[in-house]
């Protein structure tokens, strides 16, 4: 059976979903030249809180699950990666190298549930590490050893919550998102208070102006309310096959932004690089589409 097409609409809508997640990481690196990172995390997850919680019913979800995802995503995925993008990594790359998610959570779904890992996600996988081999081999002042290393354990971290969620299907994922954003934000406030200190926090906030805060509202309006929002509408009238891929247009909206914007350069070895991880991304999401067409086109033995 092939996919259900996306309408015009849809498929506008889809894309403007990507371009918001996309173009999210240079919006992280200009919200960062004032706010401590660990502190701009908090004040992201605190506005993703208040005021949705009121308007949004508690998922059906123990509160357990709800604190797991709340402590990965929040203090793992994005306290690591606000960390990168500070001063390890360029926006673009961690666009491009967050994407490993999606091999992380296969490798902790088939350990946890044990579920079979298919020949085509390891050559999937194969492709991405040599890309990731490729930036290891080029780092420098911009893109560090430590940066890359702090955005592949953010990876790990997303894809513990996507494990978390995955227990719990067909719940409003944006209710859960804000709900169990209770559990991110003070977590985040007290490493902010360990780690980078009273005076820190507060010449950041002291300092911070109208883009700034623009670029704290964008994280939860536009990033997190809309954006969820509009995914889980999405998921809801589409079978995730027809959705799914549209995810992979990320890292090109990261990458491009921050090219645009930033002027970070595109060099040929981090085009090779974005190639590799992206054809291995591109496997592991269109392979069994492909396989299932193709097994829907050949006619049945005589």
């Amino acid at each position: 059976m092939n996919p259900t097409p996306l309408s015009l609409r849809d498929g506008l809508l889809a894309l403007a979903v990507m371009a918001v997640w996309g173009t999210n990481f240079v919006v992280i690196r200009l919200g960062l030249d004032h706010l401590p990172p660990l502190l701009f995390a908090a004040l992201r997850f605190t506005l993703a809180v208040l005021p949705a919680i009121f308007f949004l019913e508690r998922p059906p979800v123990p509160w357990r699950k709800l604190a797991a995802y709340g402590l990965l995503i929040g203090a793992g995925q994005f306290g690591l990666m606000f960390i990168a993008i500070s001063h390890y990594i360029t926006p673009g790359l961690a666009s491009l190298v967050i994407q490993l998610q999606a091999f992380f959570t296969i490798g902790l779904a088939a350990y946890l549930t044990g579920e079979r890992v298919q020949r085509f996600q390891f050559v999937a996988l194969l492709l991405s590490v040599v890309g990731i081999g490729v930036i290891l081999v080029h780092t420098d002042a911009a893109t560090t050893p430590l940066g890359l290393a702090l955005v592949l354990v953010a990876a790990v971290c997303w894809a513990g919550g996507n494990v978390v969620v995955r227990s719990t299907p067909k719940v409003n994922m944006l209710a859960y998102v804000v709900w169990a954003s209770l559990f991110s934000a003070p977590p985040l406030f007290a490493l902010s208070f360990a780690f980078e200190g009273w005076p820190a926090i507060r010449d950041g906030l002291a300092h911070s102006d109208l883009a700034t805060w623009g670029a704290v509202l964008y994280q939860t309006v536009a990033n997190t309310l809309f954006g969820y929002a509009a995914w889980g509408w999405l998921l809801s009238r589409y079978p995730a096959a027809t959705i799914a891929p549209m995810s992979l247009l990320v890292p090109v909206f990261g990458m491009g932004a921050s090219a645009l914007w930033l002027d970070e350069p595109l060099q040929s070895w981090k085009l090779a690089a974005a190639a590799l991880v992206m054809a291995g991304l591109c496997l592991n999401v269109l392979w069994p589409r492909f396989a299932a067409l193709r097994g829907a086109r050949t006619p049945p033995a005589a």
